[in-house]
């Protein structure tokens, strides 16, 4: 559920993660940024935009591909930095000033992935190559060993 990366003039701020990708990082018990529809479940409680994700109790690991609207993505981002046991999908934004004050500070490990993610709209069908790169940010030992050993191609830098 992300905002306008996908180089088309039909842009959306519903973009899904694709199920291969969450199926390579494990189950997870919290998604905060489900989408309104999901095509398939990303964690085994899901919060879309009607529950508010940053004002529930996050318990347990937790699958982060927030909104990428300002402020919220700064907001979704710190609060997995403060529970600290999660896997966030972003934008790669090393210079960005919330990688350098949130994810570098606290942030366990990052996997810089290979090639782009071609993410889907809520229709169902595979959009067209985004505008940059992505990476997932582990905060936690359990999620950083799994970018270590997951099967998603990429470059895994270990960073605290």
């Amino acid at each position: 559920m992300n905002t306008t990366f996908e180089r088309s003039a039909n842009t959306s701020d519903e973009w899904y993660t694709p199920r291969e990708i969450i199926e390579a990082l494990g189950e997870f018990d919290l998604d905060p940024c489900a989408p309104m529809h999901p095509l398939w479940p990303t964690a085994k409680i899901m919060y879309n935009k009607q529950d508010n994700g940053l004002v529930q109790n996050w318990k347990g690991r937790v699958w982060l591909n927030p909104p990428y609207s300002r402020p919220l993505i700064e907001q979704f981002v710190r609060k997995l930095a403060q529970h600290g046991n999660g896997i966030a999908l972003l934008f790669n934004r090393c210079d960005s000033k919330m990688f350098q004050d949130i994810i570098f500070e606290k942030a366990t490990a990052i996997k810089f992935l290979r090639g782009r993610i071609r993410f889907f709209r809520p229709d169902g069908i595979r959009g067209d190559s985004p505008g940059c790169g992505a990476v997932l940010i582990a905060f936690g030992e359990e999620n950083a060993e799994i970018l270590k050993t997951c099967n998603i191609k990429g470059k895994y830098v270990r960073i605290n």
